[in-house]
C-alpha cells in the first residue's frame, strides 16, 4: 500500500508515551473489551485473552461454570488497565468470567463455538482462480443510510475525491453475479474494518478496531453473510490483512498496554523503505531497524511484533477471523515493514492452523531476486523462510507495463521486457503460487498508462495474466478498462466506483467480452494453472510462449508491434513435436494448423497488437 495520507498533527502528540493520569483512589476493576471477541473447541492456537478497561492489573480471575473452560495463568502489562489470561478451552458454551480486586468485581459473558466441520482441512486460493481486487468503499455503494454515521469521524462526501463514497458490504453481495459473469473466482476487498480517521479513511489501511467491520460498511454479521453468500456464488473470499500499523485513532492509542507495543521514537521517524536490508550481508543494522521499526505514515504507528502479547494478539486476530466468517484466505499488506521473524512465525502460527490456507504477501520491490526472499521455502543463503506462501509479482507487472506503455522499440524494450522478467522464475520456490497482475489500486490504471491509451494493448495485458504461470488479480474496473478521473490526484483519481455497463462505450464493451471470455478459458484449463513454462526470445516486440503438461498445451502468440506479424512456427519445433499440431484458436472456436514441417502450410499472420491463443492435444 502506497499513498500520501492527510498529514493532521491533531493526535500526534498522543501518540507518544500517551499513559493516562490516575486517582490516588483505586477505582473498580472494569472490562471494556475483552479480544478475542470468541473462541472454537479444538484449535491448535492457544487463547490468550487479552482484557482492557480500568484496574485490571493482578486482578483474580474466576470462571463458572468451573468445567470447560479453565484459567491456566494471567500476566500483567504495564498499564494497570489491561490483563492477559490465558485460558484452556475444553468445550462448546457460554461462561461468565469475573475479575475481582479487593470486594469489587465486574463480569462478562464469553462464548466458546464448536469449531465448523472440515475447518481446519479448508481449501483456499490457487492458480486455479482468478481473484477480483475491490477498493471497498470506492465500488458499489449497496446500503446508502449507513454513507453518514454520528460515531464515525469521517462523513461520506463524493464531492471530495479524498473523502468517503458510500460503497459497502452490500455493495459486493449485489455484484457478485458481475463478478462470476467477469471470471473471478475469488474476491479481495480492501479492509473493511473500522478506521476512523477524520479524513483519508476511505482507504481502510489506518484500523481503529481489528476486531469490528467499520460500521460504514455494514456489520460482522453482513460481513459473515458476505462470505456465505459468496461461496454460495461459487466466489472465494479473502481478507486483507494489515499487522505492520494501525491506525492513529485507534483505541489503544490513548492507554497502550506496553510502551514497546508501537514503535516510538523522540519524533516522528518514518520508515526507510529498504527491504533488502532484512537479506543484504552488507547492510547496517541501523537500516535493518529503521525498515522495519519507522512508521509507514504519521498517523500508522507502526506495530512491534516483537512483543510477544503483541504477536499472540495478532495471531488470533488472523485465526479468529478466518474461522468466524469461513474465509478463503489472506493478503498480507506492507509486509516486509514487518520484522521479519514474528512475522514469519504468524504466518506459520496460521498455517498450522489451516495447512491448506494460501496468504499473499504484498512485497513491493523488484528485482525477482528480492521479490523472492519472502515466498515460502525460498533457498536463502540466510536460511530464514518467511512461511508466506505466495507474493505479489511486482516484477512481471512492471515489465508488462512498460513492455505496453511504448512503441517497444530498442535493444531489451517491449516484449523483451516480459521475457527477461519470466527468465526470473527459477529463483521462485513456486512460480505458481505468485500474484501476477497489472494493476491495482495503488497503481495507475492499466488503461491510463498503456502506449495512447490503446484498448487493443490493453487487451494484450489480459491475454497475458489469463495464460501466464501464477494466480491472476484484476482491479475492479479494469474488465471495463476503467481510466482515472484525474491522474493529478494519484490514487484517489483511479479509486473509481465500477460503472454501470449500460454508460459504456461500444469499445469498451467489446473488451469487456474478450476478458470475459479469456477468463474463463483459463477457468477451464488446468493446463494453465499447473502447468510448466517455454518461452522463445524474440527482437521483433512479440512474444511466444506455451503453456503445457503432459497432456497438452496452449500456445500463445502477443504481437504487441505495430506491425502485422507471421508467426515463425519452425522456431518451437522442440515442443510442437510433442503435441498434434492441429489446434483450436481459443478466440474463435476456429482450427489452426501449427505444425512446422508442412511446407504446404499457408502461414499464420497475427494483426498489430493482437494476440493468438492456441489449445493443443496431446
Amino acid at each position: 500500500m502506497r499513498h500520501t495520507i492527510h498529514n493532521s498533527l491533531r493526535t500526534l502528540l498522543l501518540l507518544f508515551f500517551s499513559l493516562p493520569l490516575y486517582s490516588s483512589t483505586p477505582l473498580p476493576p472494569k472490562i471494556q473489551r475483552a479480544e478475542p471477541l470468541s473462541w472454537w473447541t479444538e484449535m491448535n492456537c492457544p487463547l490468550t485473552l487479552m482484557l482492557q478497561g480500568q484496574n485490571l492489573a493482578d486482578a483474580e480471575v474466576t470462571i463458572k461454570p468451573t468445567e470447560g473452560l479453565t484459567v491456566t495463568g494471567q500476566h500483567n502489562a504495564e498499564s494497570p488497565n489491561y490483563l492477559f489470561v490465558d485460558l484452556d478451552v475444553q468445550k462448546e458454551g457460554t461462561y461468565t468470567i469475573t475479575v475481582k480486586k479487593g470486594n469489587k468485581k465486574h463480569s462478562f459473558k464469553y462464548t466458546i463455538n464448536s469449531r465448523r466441520e472440515g475447518s481446519r482441512d479448508r481449501l483456499s486460493f490457487t492458480s486455479a482462480d482468478v481473484i477480483y481486487l475491490i477498493m471497498s468503499d470506492r465500488f458499489v455503494d449497496g446500503d446508502e443510510t449507513n454513507n453518514t454515521l454520528p460515531q464515525c469521524a469521517e462523513a461520506a462526501n463524493k464531492d471530495n475525491i479524498h473523502g468517503r463514497w458510500g460503497g459497502d458490504i452490500q455493495g459486493i453481495i449485489n455484484s457478485f453475479d458481475h463478478i462470476r459473469e467477469s471470471g473471478a473466482t475469488a474476491i479481495w476487498p480492501t479492509p473493511l474494518l473500522c478506521d476512523n480517521e477524520a479524513a483519508w479513511s476511505y482507504h481502510g489501511y489506518a484500523c481503529s478496531d481489528y476486531y469490528h467491520i467499520d460500521p460504514r460498511y455494514g456489520t460482522n454479521d453482513l460481513y459473515k453473510q458476505m462470505v456465505a453468500k459468496a461461496h454460495e456464488k461459487g466466489v472465494k473470499v479473502l481478507m486483507d490483512m494489515v499487522p505492520n500499523h494501525c491506525g492513529g485513532t485507534h483505541w489503544w492509542m490513548n492507554d497502550l498496554p506496553y510502551h514497546d507495543w508501537i514503535h516510538q521514537f523522540d519524533s516522528y521517524t518514518s520508515t526507510n523503505n529498504v527491504f533488502s536490508a532484512n537479506y543484504d550481508i552488507n547492510a547496517s543494522q541501523y537500516d535493518r531497524d529503521l525498515n522495519n521499526s519507522g512508521w509507514f505514515d504519521r498517523m500508522m504507528p507502526d506495530m512491534n511484533l516483537s512483543n510477544p502479547d503483541l504477536l499472540q494478539y495478532f495471531k488470533q486476530w488472523a485465526i479468529w477471523w478466518i474461522e468466524f466468517a469461513n474465509l478463503d484466505g489472506l493478503r498480507v499488506d506492507t509486509y516486509p515493514y514487518v520484522d521479519k521473524l514474528p512475522a514469519a512465525e504468524w504466518c506459520q502460527a496460521i498455517r498450522a492452523e489451516y495447512p491448506n490456507i494460501n496468504i499473499v504477501g504484498e512485497c513491493w520491490t523488484r528485482p525477482a531476486s528480492n521479490v523472492a526472499y519472502w515466498q515460502a521455502d525460498a533457498r536463502n543463503a540466510d536460511g530464514f523462510n518467511s512461511n508466506l506462501p505466495s507474493v505479489m509479482d511486482f516484477p512481471t507487472e512492471e515489465a508488462i507495463r512498460q513492455a505496453l506503455e511504448n512503441d517497444g522499440n530498442g535493444w531489451g524494450n517491449g516484449m523483451m521486457r516480459v521475457y527477461d522478467a519470466v527468465s526470473q522464475d527459477y529463483l521462485y520456490a513456486d512460480v505458481n503460487k505468485l500474484l501476477l497482475f497489472v494493476g491495482n489500486h495503488d497503481m495507475d490504471r492499466f488503461a491510463d498508462i498503456v502506449k495512447d491509451n490503446d484498448l487493443r494493448r490493453v487487451k494484450l495485458g489480459i491475454t497475458m495474466i489469463a495464460t501466464m504461470r501464477g494466480i491472476p488479480q484484476v482491479f475492479a474496473g479494469d474488465e471495463y478498462a476503467v481510466r482515472s478521473s484525474d491522474m493529478k490526484m494519484g490514487h484517489s483519481g483511479l479509486r473509481r466506483p465500477l460503472p454501470d455497463y449500460e454508460t459504456l462505450t461500444a469499445e469498451q464493451k467489446d473488451l469487456y467480452a474478450y476478458h470475459c471470455r479469456m477468463f474463463k478459458f483459463r477457468k477451464s484449463e488446468p493446463i494453465i494453472w499447473n502447468g510448466k513454462t517455454m518461452h522463445f526470445a524474440s527482437r521483433d516486440n512479440t512474444y511466444a510462449y506455451f503453456r503445457y503438461t503432459d497432456e497438452g498445451a496452449v500456445f500463445v502468440y502477443i504481437n504487441a508491434s505495430e506491425k502485422e506479424r507471421e508467426v515463425p512456427v519452425s522456431h518451437y519445433n522442440e515442443i510442437l513435436g510433442e503435441y498434434n499440431p492441429q489446434g483450436v484458436n481459443v478466440m474463435t472456436g476456429e482450427s489452426i494448423d501449427l505444425c512446422p514441417f508442412t511446407a504446404r502450410q499457408k502461414p499464420i499472420k497475427v494483426a498489430p497488437l493482437s494476440a493468438l491463443v492456441v489449445k493443443l492435444e496431446k
